[in-house]
């Protein structure tokens, strides 16, 4: 077993992508019995709510049943105030139960969010002070959740501008471990024969693109194939990417750890 020595800077960058985000959670887990541990991480969207999890102090499985436990759809957090199908604030009580501080500063680990500035098309960065809303902020997909108001200004799924937030930790991480749930595979004709389908894989391959070149600086990147199979709000399919995430992180730790060795 590999363990990185503590005055290793290690930083994880967690990638927005709905249900496939519970990969994060495999990786995490398989990071945990490699004996790497990191002290820095950045995240978008289910990305954001993971990192987060994971800075706090959970463990994997609290993570999942956190996903498993949390309603994606209910009829009470409906809206028709509201720009979006569900009321994001109606989850602000259910993390105040993960996040009883409510700030940055009382995570175990450095942690970056993104969220967009819907009023100015910006990606925004929250590192400090008040972290429930900046969370649900980053992950707050729409049309389905409401954006979340901040200091008057109305900020949306980080995902928008910025899927894979590496940049709050690229100059302060010596080694860093990317985590992309947003895959792009080859895809057979039949597959994009009506507009659901053609839309959503034009919307993969849009965030695919702005990310491409930012997984390359990373020196491991998890990106398994077999979660562009699993619906992006499908919560029947948790498990499944969690499996999946999990798996794969220990082959490709193991290949690694095999091929150069991690720094101790």
């Amino acid at each position: 077993m590999n363990v990185i020595s503590n005055d290793f800077s290690i930083g994880l960058v967690l990638s927005g992508g709905g249900v496939r985000g519970m990969a994060h959670i495999g990786v995490i887990k398989a990071m945990n019995e490699f004996g790497i541990d990191a002290t820095i991480i950045s995240g978008s969207s289910a990305g954001a709510l993971v990192g987060a999890l994971y800075a706090n102090g959970n463990s994997p499985d609290e993570m999942f049943s956190f996903f498993k436990e949390t309603p994606l759809f209910k009829y009470n957090f409906l809206t028709m105030t509201k720009a979006g199908f569900i009321d994001t604030d109606k989850y602000i009580k259910i993390l105040e139960t993960y996040f009883p501080k409510n700030s940055f500063e009382a995570l175990n680990k450095e942690l970056h969010l993104v969220a967009t500035d819907l009023q100015s098309g910006e990606e925004v960065f929250f590192s400090s002070g008040e972290l429930i809303k900046p969370l649900l902020a980053s992950a707050a997909l729409p049309p389905v959740f409401s954006p979340v108001e901040l200091n008057g200004i109305l900020y949306a799924d980080g995902g928008i501008m910025n899927n894979f937030p590496i940049e709050p930790i690229q100059k302060k991480a010596n080694f860093i471990i990317g985590s992309n749930v947003s895959v792009v595979s080859n895809l057979e004709k039949r597959e994009l024969k009506n507009s659901v389908k053609l839309a959503a894989r034009v919307t993969n391959l849009m965030v695919y693109a702005s990310s491409n070149q930012k997984l390359k600086v990373c020196d491991i990147v998890m990106e398994p194939m077999a979660l562009e199979k699993i619906g992006v709000l499908d919560k029947r399919g948790m498990k499944k990417a969690f499996e999946i995430g999990y798996n794969h992180a220990c082959i490709e730790l193991e290949n690694y750890s095999k091929r150069i060795g991690f720094p101790s």
